[in-house]
């Protein structure tokens, strides 16, 4: 009876060794905890999104063509690509002139985390004919009232040429304003935004202002030359 009761013994200690070892939720429940918590953490530690936002008129805005044609868009791919954490912010108005910006501009940057303005107006300011003076105050203005919002900011100014239609000494006078300022207020400069671009037919919509998708591409090819040595991974 002995020898009976120790071989059931045997048996019952032989199944719960082998129920014990064939339970998944024995094995597979800490990896899957250990799992999710690193996923927590990496969620935890992932940077926000820098911001890059241009500020400007219809040419920011993309007037007459679709918004993934947009120099905004492409740049916001081409910064995906390449691994750079950056969100592309579009702040553009069609019809913006230096001095509604001016009156706009608060409105914007006190409501949005900014790490590099972009600075594109003054275009509509040289067809309109408005005194460089005045479009050389508000751009100022402009540069000073970001800068106030966000202390660190990295700004890049669009530089901007007009037809001579309103005479070449005014033309001149425009042109001058943007290298200028950006030595003044220290700020980054494209020497020309629509380099390649103005005054092709090819490159432009039948308005002969508004860049045609292949023209956006060149654009886009403008500022990187400039925003790249300013962005960090």
């Amino acid at each position: 009876m002995s020898n009976k009761l120790h071989y059931l013994y045997l048996i019952l200690i032989g199944l719960f060794l082998s129920a014990s070892c064939s339970n998944p939720e024995t094995t597979e429940a800490p990896k899957q905890k250990t799992a999710e918590l690193s996923s927590k953490e990496t969620n935890s530690k992932k940077e926000p999104r820098r911001v890059i936002l241009f500020f400007g008129n219809s040419l920011t805005a993309g007037y007459g063509i679709d918004s993934r044609d947009r120099f905004t868009s492409l740049l916001q791919n081409r910064l995906d690509s390449l691994g750079f954490n950056y969100e592309v912010i579009n702040s553009g108005v069609s019809g913006e002139t230096t001095s509604s910006g001016n009156s706009r501009v608060e409105w914007v940057v006190e409501r949005q985390k900014v790490d590099i303005f972009v600075l594109e107006l003054g275009a509509n300011d040289g067809l309109r004919g408005i005194p460089t003076k005045e479009t050389t105050q508000n751009l100022n203005a402009i540069i000073e009232k970001v800068k106030r919002a966000h202390p660190d900011v990295t700004i890049i100014l669009a530089g901007m040429m007009i037809p001579p239609n309103m005479g070449p000494e005014y033309s001149n006078d425009f042109k001058e304003i943007f290298p200028q300022i950006a030595k003044q207020k220290n700020t980054l400069l494209i020497p020309f935004l629509l380099e390649g671009v103005a005054g092709d037919p090819k490159l432009n919509l039948p308005d002969g202002i508004h860049p045609t998708p292949e023209g956006h591409k060149i654009i886009t090819e403008n500022i990187w030359e400039v925003l790249e040595k300013e962005l960090v991974k």
